[in-house]
């Protein structure tokens, strides 16, 4: 668990208004608080990404959970100005110096093959947020190493306000998001044994670790008691039929991939 230490001040883009806080491990964080627009729904989507994203090596930032306690508040009386309340939030680490992925930086990246998981996932997930907005694909350059970072998950199950309905409507459907970066990664670059070791690992996670990820998504962020249930029946389902998803993305992948091996 991360604690606040310093504000920075807004972000400036992005639909959840985030903001940049300095935390006790003294590095910064992109931190979204629980009265965003769309409210709470986001930061568990932001969580349980996070989590899974851990147990299948995803290329997101390192994320957690964000206390910001009532002497904090009382520094930063902009914030409570703001209706900001005491409380676990969610943060995700800033990445400097980096600039969106575009069709130029493509074949100079060398963890190309992770966006491959990171498809598969928002593919799960129903995340079209990200091959809907350039913003949540990063690059960053450092010598040698070209690195690409996936970022902000709160809009998973198509929707930063998703329900228990609409969560189960969505878990045996697959839609496939065939737009901008991800059109480009999947025509061009990606081959189908990119997306297997995921797809494996995916379908390895047991139900335990399923529970313990929506265990440790805070009580306070919850609207109603059903909603770990429906998260966890949504994420064995999709278990299920992570087999037929990864058929179908394969139509899509390119025959010869133009990249670095």
């Amino acid at each position: 668990m991360l604690f606040a230490k310093e504000y920075l001040g807004r972000v400036g883009v992005g639909a959840t208004s985030p903001h940049f806080f300095c935390a006790n491990d003294r590095n910064i964080y992109i931190v979204k608080l629980q009265n965003n627009r769309y409210g709470t729904k986001v930061l568990i989507s932001e969580l349980l990404a996070s989590q899974l994203g851990n147990l299948l090596n995803l290329c997101f930032p390192a994320s957690q959970c964000f206390t910001i306690d009532e002497s904090f508040l009382e520094s930063y009386p902009q914030l409570r100005a703001e209706g900001v309340t005491a409380g676990i939030h969610f943060a995700s680490q800033y990445i400097s110096h980096a600039t969106y992925i575009d069709k130029y930086t493509f074949s100079q990246i060398t963890n190309l093959h992770e966006l491959a998981g990171v498809i598969f996932f928002d593919h799960l997930f129903h995340n079209a947020d990200r091959t809907n907005n350039r913003k949540n694909l990063l690059v960053v350059s450092q010598a040698a190493n070209c690195k690409a970072y996936a970022i902000d998950n709160s809009h998973l199950f198509r929707s930063g306000k998703w329900t228990n309905e609409s969560v189960t409507f969505l878990a045996n459907k697959i839609y496939i998001y065939y737009r901008r970066a991800f059109r480009m990664l999947l025509k061009n670059y990606l081959t189908p044994q990119d997306f297997k070791p995921y797809v494996e690992a995916f379908k390895k996670i047991s139900k335990p670790q399923i529970r313990k990820v929506i265990q440790k998504i805070p009580s306070e962020w919850w609207t109603n008691p059903e909603e770990a249930q429906t998260l966890e029946t949504f994420i064995e389902e999709r278990q299920r039929i992570a087999d037929r998803l990864y058929y179908a993305l394969c139509q899509y992948t390119a025959a010869t991939p133009h990249r670095i091996i």
